[in-house]
């Protein structure tokens, strides 16, 4: 192991315990992220489009703050798990490229106050509004720069010794041939998915306003249809820029990643299909499996990056059941809080609202 790697800390309880858990947290995050994603730029895209897009781009709005809540919140399991099982990789890379690894506090507060000011100032706004949710998406695409950055930065530690020529922490994992199909990769699909959000948010709001609904049905559709096209190049060019023996993990080299990967290409064969034909039910059937397969696939990626230096398995623990129950009983008093406040949510949004009291459009 490189001297510049820390000793990893005991675990409370068996590593595969904290993998099964950052496995099952980490899909809840990035769908509500990709939702997040596509009801900003959705809002962008259909204002333009005469009152029947001002009003689904205000209904995008006013579900854009929430969205963005939920993203980061459901975001915090799935990164304290990355950091139990893999704290001596991360907190390296994040101390290397701190400076902008901190800002992604200020961006994200300034990204949040956007989509609130977009909702609450609507009318007020006029054409400032897209400029403020354009600004906030674009702060939104930023963070993912630098978590993409992160996270590949922590895969390698051949790369920290850059640190003794750059200690300011300005460093950023930008020599990596991986790193932009990667972001790429990542942004576009959810993008696609977002798009996928935007067609059911429609769908969802047909019966309070057809005309709002049949444009996000058919925009959201659209976009959709369209990256996941764009998936498929993006996706060719991030599995070549991979170093070749992490690659040759998903050509036979592990059994179970390639089947794996075998199972994701014929999922995004079924995705395209109903991308193409417009099949929205099918769509979200295979966008959902193919969004879990992709997060396992991830987790091959990661083990096979870091093989030389790491293994889970070398990971000791000492069992302590007094935090675990802990954790679980919070666990499930989260969920159930959860699950009463999307109820409540869901429950308000079905009911048309102006978008600022005593303006007109």
């Amino acid at each position: 192991m490189s001297p510049l790697i820390p000793t990893p800390d005991t675990l409370p309880a068996h590593w595969g315990v904290f993998q099964s858990l950052l496995l099952l947290t980490f899909p809840l995050h990035l769908l509500l992220m990709n939702a997040a994603l596509g009801a900003a730029a959705g809002a962008l895209l259909v204002r333009g489009k005469g009152e029947t897009g001002r009003r689904l781009s205000f209904d995008l709005a006013r579900v854009l703050p929430l969205l963005i809540a939920f993203t980061v919140n459901f975001g915090v399991a799935p990164f304290l798990f990355v950091q139990v099982l893999y704290g001596h990789f991360i907190y390296p890379s994040s101390i290397l490229m701190g400076v902008f690894w901190l800002s992604i506090v200020p961006c994200l507060i300034a990204a949040y106050y956007g989509a609130y000011l977009y909702d609450f100032r609507f009318a007020a706004l006029g054409r400032l509004g897209p400029p403020v949710l354009a600004g906030s998406l674009a702060l939104l695409l930023a963070i993912a720069f630098v978590f993409s950055n992160n996270m590949t930065l922590m895969l390698a530690p051949g790369r920290w010794s850059a640190y003794f020529d750059n200690p300011y922490g300005t460093l950023l994992n930008l020599s990596d041939p991986a790193l932009w199909p990667r972001y790429l990769h990542m942004v576009t699909g959810a993008l696609a998915v977002g798009g996928l959000f935007v067609a059911l948010f429609g769908a969802f709001r047909e019966k309070a306003d057809p005309g709002a609904g049949e444009l996000a049905r058919r925009v959201g559709m659209r976009t959709f249809a369209l990256l996941t096209v764009a998936q498929v190049p993006l996706g060719a060019w991030f599995l070549l820029a991979l170093p070749r023996p992490v690659m040759l993990t998903f050509m036979g080299g592990n059994l179970l990643a390639t089947a794996l990967f075998a199972c994701a290409l014929l999922l995004i064969a079924g995705t395209l299909v109903a991308a193409l034909r417009s099949r929205l039910a099918l769509a979200a059937w295979t966008a959902l499996p193919l969004v879990a397969v992709m997060t396992l696939l991830r987790a091959f990626v990661r083990s096979a990056y870091l093989r030389e230096h790491f293994t889970l398995d070398q990971l000791q623990s000492v069992t302590a059941y007094g935090p675990m129950v802990l954790f679980f009983g919070s666990l499930l008093i989260g969920i159930a809080a959860i699950a009463w406040l999307v109820a409540k949510a869901a429950a308000a949004f079905r009911k048309p609202a102006p978008p600022e009291e005593g303006e007109a459009w």
